[in-house]
């Protein structure tokens, strides 16, 4: 197979070195050349400025790994070609773009791979089976927490100048750490309703840096989500309760705990031995490798990326008139 890789960011080398590592050799890269990464590890690769061109080379795969605003320019037009699409979260900087590549996919005929890299986790894997067996009851409600400093994310560049910091580009920490816009609905099931306040005190920032969100699902359980870019030490932590116990999921140390009531003590579920964090993205890539060869279906497919961009989109809007929005 042929890949095409959009950005060549600190995902994008990501992707690529997994590529690479999984044995892939034909592969082409679409730049802007605004990357602040050393090159050297890139020479001899392709390069295509343009997605008209890079398209001409016939990729059977691309992977959408440039800033979020800029994610549809490339990722509809490898639609409509027919390409497979792994693309990263969140899908676009809002819903009118996100249809738009939505109407692509089913035009082209490919499938789409949305990149949230935890539905890949181990423990959130385990924890997905155990509420599937009710080994906390019915649950009531979830919680989570993640705090991590911007300014530490890439201490090689200006983190001003990415777009985790830039409107324009389609950051602010609700949109970019919308993680649990995915893994939530998947652990717990569908959004109804949520609320949001956000602020901008931590980093003097033209985006959010710190946002509370509230949620209820369909089922009667209510949930809270804390965002920020501002927390040292960093922090990601998901709290579930139900009504016979809870579970805990620190990303510190990949751990999953189980609490039942019925016998009350804590059960501990570590990672695998030598588990790290690109095994979440390498498992990912083989998963993205199975469905372009036609042996899977994506395990986060474009309709999930879709609700939890409009969970994002809506707390932003919350966030910004101070009234519960409704989700679908």
């Amino acid at each position: 197979m042929k890949f095409l890789i959009a950005g060549y960011g600190s995902v994008g080398r990501r992707h690529l070195r997994n590529l690479q590592a999984l044995g892939e050799r034909d592969i082409l890269l679409l730049r802007s050349h605004r990357s602040t990464l050393p090159e050297e590890e890139i020479s001899g690769i392709p390069v295509e400025t343009s997605i008209e061109a890079a398209l001409a080379h016939a990729p059977d795969a691309v992977i959408i790994a440039n800033p979020t605003a800029l994610h549809t320019q490339v990722a509809i037009p490898a639609a409509r070609a027919g390409c497979y699409l792994l693309i990263e979260k969140p899908l676009a900087e809002n819903m009118e773009h996100a249809q738009a590549l939505a109407s692509a996919l089913a035009e082209g005929g490919g499938k789409a791979l949305v990149g949230f890299q935890f539905r890949f986790h181990p423990a959130l894997q385990k924890a997905a089976a155990l509420l599937a067996e009710g080994a906390i009851g019915s649950i009531t409600s979830g919680r989570v927490h993640w705090g991590e400093y911007l300014p530490n994310w890439h201490p090689w560049e200006d983190y001003r100048q990415g777009y985790a910091a830039r409107a324009d580009l389609g950051g602010g920490v609700i949109l970019t750490l919308c993680h649990a816009f995915d893994y939530l609905p998947w652990l717990m099931g569908e959004v109804e309703v949520l609320w949001a306040f956000s602020s901008c005190l931590g980093l003097g920032l033209d985006v959010e840096d710190t946002a509370e969100i509230g949620l209820r699902f369909r089922n009667g359980a209510t949930g809270l989500i804390h965002l920020d870019y501002v927390q040292r030490p960093p922090e990601h932590r998901l709290e579930i309760t139900g009504s016979e116990g809870m579970l805990r999921w620190d990303n510190a140390d990949s751990t999953l705990r189980l609490f039942r009531a019925g016998v009350g003590t804590w059960e501990t579920f570590a990672p695998p031995e030598g588990f790290e964090r690109n095994w979440l993205f390498m498992d990912e890539m083989r998963h993205f490798l199975s469905v372009c060869r036609g042996e899977a279906e994506p395990v986060c497919p474009l309709a999930a990326g879709l609700r939890a961009l409009e969970i994002g989109l809506r707390a932003r809007q919350s966030a910004a008139d101070g009234l519960l929005q409704r989700i679908g």
